[in-house]
C-alpha cells in the first residue's frame, strides 16, 4: 500500500463525500450498491469489500462485492453465526484477522472466489442496536490491520445504515425479502395505563439521525458545535445536581449522578470527537456511538450492564436535543401515535391534541406523570413495551390498544379488519352513551349521583359532555408536582378558581394535596423509604409541614370567594387527624375573615377513608366532618394488605368478597346514621358489577374518570337496586371467596342488567 493510500485510509472524509455524490446519482438498487463497494475499496485501498444484509431469518445475503465472483451475488447467505461474516454479526463488533482461513470460525465459500484474500476485517452495520448488515474488506497481502482502517469503515457502516434504511440506496421493490428495512408484523405486550383504542402512524418521539444529516461540509465546524453542546449538557446537568432543582419527569438523582459521570467519560468524549473528525456532522457522532452502546449492552446477560444502556440513551438524546437547539415542538402528522423511551408531562401537553391519538412508551408506569395527563386528555397510553423503539419507523401503520396495553407494529390485514370492527362498536357505545346526559336514576327509581374525578383544567369539559352531577376528586398535587419551586398564592388561587368557573353550578370537591409515596414534588420535603404507601405521605405530610397545607388552604378560600367550598382531606387514618385538619381549615377562614377578604358562601369539609383502621374508628370523628369519600383503591389495597401496583398481587384479591363488602357497608350504614353524605371514588366505582353491587349496599353517590360516566350511567338505568339490596343482605354472611360468581349466576334474579352480567363475567 502506498503512502497516498496509506494517508486516504486514515482520512475518511473524501470517502464520505464521494458516498454522498454517489447517492444524488440517479441509477437502480443493485448498481448503486456496486458502485459503492468499489468507492470503499478505491479509497481506503482494499483489494476487496462487500456488503452482507440481512434477511427476516437472520441469514445474511452477500448484496454487493467488489473483487470476489459476481455471481456470488445474492446466491451466497450465510446462516447465522456462520463464519467470519456471521461473528461479526453475533458479536456486533468489528473482527480483523491477517490469517482468515486459519481462524476457527472461517468458512469456506469457493464460489465466492475470496482464496487469495488472507487478511479480512469485518464491522457490523447497525442502526439503532439493530443488525442491519456487515461490511467487509479484504487483500491479498498478509498484514496486521491498523485500528484507524476499523474505524473508517465502522464510520462507513454507520452511514451506510441509515441510507440503506431510508431507501437511498436499497429500494425496497428491488432488494425484495432483506431485512433492511423493518417490514415484519409486532406484537407488544405492556400495561394498559390510560384506555382506548387508537389507529395511526407510529412517530418515533427519538428518531434516527436522517440520512441528509450524516455527512459534514465542515468538520472542524461540526466538532465546535459538538463541544459547545457537551459543555451545554454538563452545565444543564451539574445545575440540576448542585441547584437541588431536579425538574418533574427527569430521572432521579442517582441518575443524574450517573448521567455526570458518562457525560465527563472521556472515552466516550474521544469516541464523538473522533467520529466527527474522520466526517461525520456532530449528530451522526452521537448516533453512531450510541448504536455502538445499545449494540453491545443489549447483549449483555448482565442486567446492571442493561440498566446503564439507559442512562447512555438517555444521554446520547440529551446530547442531540442540545445539539438541535430549537426547542420547537415536534410537528405531528394526522392520526399520530407517538412511540418513545418515556415523555414528560409538558411534553405531552405540547403536541397537537387534534393529530395526536396515543401514546407507546417503552417505560412509564400506571401512576406517572404522563399516565395521568394521557387520562386527562382521553388518549390511550400503553407503557412497559421494551424494545418498542427499536422495531418500529417513523410512519409505520400502528394499532394502540389502551385497554389491554397491546401495540401492533405493521399489523396484519386480519388484526387491522379485527380492530376497525372494535373502534366503529366503541364508537357507537360512545354515541349511545353521549345521548345519556341527563339524570342517573335506577329501574326503581332511585337517583344516583354520578361525578368525575380530575386533575387538570382541560378535563373538565367532560362535564358537559358527559353530563356528570359535578367533580367528586379534583386531584390539586398536580400543579405541584410539575413545578419546580412552591407556587405562589396567587397562582394556587387563579388554577383553583378556574376549576370552580369551569364548573359553573356543579359542585367541585377540592382534595388537598396527596404528596409522598410515588407522587413527588422537587420542593416538597421527602424522604427514600422501605414502604412509600404506608410512609409519609398526604395528610401525614401536610399536618407535619403546616405551612404548606395552610398555604394551600388559603388559596382555595381566596378562589372560592363568594362561592361554594368543598375541601377533602387525603388519607386520614386515625380521627385526631380529622381534627387536627378541620382546626387548620378554620384558622384559615378565621384568617381571611379578619383579612376582609371575600368568604365563601358555604364551606364544607370532607375526608378521604382510605384504611381500614379509619373505617372501624370513623364513628369518633362523623360530628368532625360534612362529609365521606371512601378512596376504594387504596382503602382495599391495605385491607388485603396487596400493593395495587404490584401484578402479582393486586388481582389476587375480589373487592366481591363477604368481608370487603362487609367493611363498606359499615361506613355507609354509619354515615346514614349520623346523616352524613357519602360516596365511594375510585376503580371499583367505574366497574358495571361492582358499581351495581355499591349502589346495591347503599351508596348513591359515586365518582369516577370521566369516560366511565358513560356506561355506569347505562348500567344503573337498568338496574333494580331494591331487588339487588334484598339478596346482597341475604348472602354477604355466606362462607365464599367471593359473591361475584353467585351474583353472576344470579344476574337478573338479582336486579342486575346485562351490563353488570357481562362485565363481571370478563373479569
Amino acid at each position: 500500500m502506498d503512502d497516498m493510500t496509506t494517508k486516504s485510509a486514515r482520512d475518511p472524509r473524501n470517502l464520505l463525500k464521494r458516498m454522498r455524490l454517489l447517492m444524488a446519482v440517479q441509477e437502480n438498487a443493485q448498481a448503486r450498491l456496486d458502485h459503492l463497494t468499489a468507492l470503499i475499496a478505491e479509497e481506503a485501498g482494499w483489494d476487496v469489500c462487500s456488503i452482507y444484509l440481512a434477511r427476516p431469518s437472520n441469514a445474511l445475503e452477500l448484496c454487493a462485492t467488489f473483487g470476489l465472483k459476481r455471481e456470488a451475488v445474492h446466491s451466497v447467505r450465510l446462516r447465522p453465526g456462520e463464519g467470519l461474516v456471521g461473528l461479526v454479526a453475533r458479536r456486533a463488533r468489528p473482527l480483523a484477522t491477517s490469517n482468515a482461513r486459519q481462524h476457527p470460525s472461517f468458512s469456506y465459500k469457493p464460489e465466492t472466489g475470496e482464496e487469495p484474500f488472507d487478511t479480512f476485517v469485518g464491522v457490523p452495520i447497525l442502526r439503532g442496536g439493530r443488525m442491519v448488515g456487515v461490511l467487509t474488506a479484504q487483500t491479498s497481502v498478509e498484514r496486521q490491520i491498523a485500528a484507524d482502517e476499523i474505524e473508517t469503515l465502522q464510520t462507513v457502516a454507520m452511514v451506510l445504515a441509515e441510507i440503506v434504511a431510508s431507501g437511498d440506496i436499497v429500494d425496497a421493490a428491488e432488494m425484495a425479502g432483506l431485512d433492511v428495512r423493518q417490514s415484519r408484523p409486532e406484537r407488544f405486550q405492556g400495561g394498559a395505563y390510560s384506555g382506548g383504542v387508537a389507529q395511526g402512524v407510529a412517530v418515533l418521539f427519538e428518531p434516527h439521525v436522517e440520512s441528509t444529516r450524516l455527512i459534514a461540509d465542515d468538520p472542524a465546524g461540526e466538532e465546535e458545535r459538538l463541544e459547545t453542546a457537551i459543555k451545554s449538557l454538563r452545565s444543564a446537568i451539574d445545575e440540576m445536581l448542585e441547584g437541588g432543582r431536579i425538574p418533574f419527569g427527569g430521572p432521579t438523582r442517582d441518575v443524574l449522578q450517573a448521567y455526570r459521570m458518562f457525560a465527563h467519560d472521556r472515552g466516550w468524549m474521544e469516541r464523538l470527537r473522533d467520529a466527527v473528525r474522520r466526517g461525520l456532522t456532530a449528530e451522526a457522532a452521537v448516533e453512531r456511538v450510541r448504536n455502538e452502546n445499545r449494540a453491545r449492552l443489549m447483549k449483555a446477560s448482565d442486567q446492571l450492564f442493561r440498566e446503564r444502556l439507559h442512562d447512555l440513551e438517555d444521554l446520547a438524546n440529551r446530547l442531540l436535543r442540545h445539539l438541535d437547539g430549537s426547542g420547537a415542538a415536534l410537528e405531528l402528522p394526522d392520526n399520530a401515535i407517538i412511540i418513545a423511551r418515556n415523555i414528560g408531562p409538558a411534553e405531552l401537553l405540547e403536541f397537537d391534541r387534534d393529530k395526536l391519538k396515543g401514546i407507546a412508551l417503552e417505560e412509564g408506569s400506571a401512576s406517572s406523570h404522563a399516565a395521568i395527563v394521557a387520562k386527562a386528555l382521553r388518549i390511550p397510553l400503553v407503557g412497559r413495551l421494551e424494545g418498542a423503539l427499536d422495531r418500529a419507523e417513523n410512519g409505520d401503520p400502528v394499532i394502540l390498544d389502551g385497554e389491554f396495553g397491546v401495540l401492533h407494529i405493521r399489523p396484519e390485514p386480519e388484526v387491522v379488519e379485527t380492530y376497525e370492527v372494535r373502534v366503529a362498536a366503541l364508537s357507537e357505545r360512545r354515541q349511545a352513551y353521549a345521548e345519556l346526559r341527563g339524570p342517573s336514576v335506577t329501574a326503581d327509581g332511585q337517583r344516583i349521583g354520578l361525578h368525575m374525578n380530575a386533575g387538570l383544567l382541560i378535563e373538565l369539559t367532560a362535564l358537559e359532555e358527559t353530563g356528570a352531577d359535578g367533580v367528586g376528586l379534583f386531584r390539586t398535587e398536580f400543579q405541584f408536582m410539575v413545578a419546580e419551586t412552591l407556587p405562589r398564592l396567587s397562582a394556587q388561587a387563579a388554577v383553583y378558581k378556574s376549576v370552580l368557573d369551569a364548573a359553573g353550578e356543579k359542585p367541585v370537591i377540592f382534595r388537598t394535596l396527596d404528596l409522598g409515596g410515588d407522587k413527588v414534588a422537587p420542593f416538597a420535603p421527602s424522604t427514600v423509604e422501605a414502604n412509600p404507601a404506608l410512609g409519609w405521605r398526604a395528610i401525614r405530610m401536610g399536618l407535619d409541614r403546616p405551612g404548606l397545607l395552610r398555604y394551600q388552604l388559603r388559596a382555595l378560600i381566596l378562589a372560592a370567594a363568594g362561592r361554594p367550598l368543598n375541601v377533602m382531606f387525603p388519607m386520614i387514618a386515625a380521627p385526631w387527624e380529622a381534627r387536627a385538619a378541620r382546626e387548620m381549615l378554620d384558622r384559615e377562614l378565621n384568617h381571611a375573615r379578619h383579612a376582609g377578604h371575600e368568604m365563601p358562601s358555604d364551606v364544607r369539609c370532607g375526608i378521604m377513608l382510605e384504611t381500614p383502621g379509619m373505617a372501624w374508628a370513623l364513628h369518633h370523628a362523623i360530628d368532625t366532618v360534612d362529609f365521606v369519600s371512601v378512596g376504594a383503591n387504596d382503602l382495599m389495597q391495605y385491607f388485603y394488605a396487596a400493593d395495587r401496583q404490584n401484578t402479582r398481587v393486586s388481582e389476587r384479591y375480589d373487592v366481591l368478597a363477604p368481608a370487603a363488602l362487609d367493611l363498606l357497608k359499615h361506613v355507609r350504614d354509619l354515615c346514614a346514621e349520623h346523616d352524613t353524605p357519602i360516596s365511594v371514588c375510585g376503580e371499583i366505582a367505574a366497574k358495571p358489577l361492582e358499581a351495581a353491587v355499591l349502589i346495591g349496599l347503599g351508596y348513591q353517590s359515586l365518582s369516577m374518570a370521566s369516560g366511565n360516566i358513560g356506561p355506569i350511567k347505562k348500567l344503573v338505568s337498568g338496574l333494580d337496586a331494591g331487588k339487588l339490596g334484598t339478596w346482597l343482605a341475604s348472602h354477604l354472611q355466606l362462607p365464599v371467596d367471593s359473591l361475584r360468581p353467585l351474583l353472576i349466576e344470579a344476574g337478573e334474579k338479582a336486579g342486575l342488567p346485562r351490563e353488570a352480567i357481562d362485565n363481571g363475567r370478563a373479569i
